[in-house]
């Protein structure tokens, strides 16, 4: 993986060089966590940066798309951390 990937971009790429659809990765994910309560839904939020994977789902995450547990917290981080960034700067702006 590159480095400083956001955790939504790392997730797709790996997934599409996994070959898996976001309904494949959810379903495994469903299965090794013995959690069902994961859709395609909300992959496709973490994709999308819509929302950032906890720390739960953050350990699946690199079970089943092969990453290490440190790639995958270490993008999250880069996630919250771009996500803080937007904040102070919408924040800002809209003091202006």
């Amino acid at each position: 993986m590159e480095p400083h990937l956001l955790v939504g971009e790392m997730i797709r790429q790996a997934r599409s060089s996994l070959g898996y659809s976001q309904y494949a990765v959810a379903n495994e994910l469903v299965r090794v966590s013995g959690n069902d309560a994961l859709t395609r839904e909300e992959v496709a939020r973490w994709e999308r940066g819509k929302r950032i994977p906890g720390p739960y789902w953050r350990k699946w995450i690199s079970t089943v798309l092969e990453l290490s547990l440190g790639e995958v917290e270490m993008a999250a981080r880069f996630a919250r951390a771009a996500r803080w960034s937007c904040e102070v700067t919408r924040t800002a702006s809209m003091r202006r």
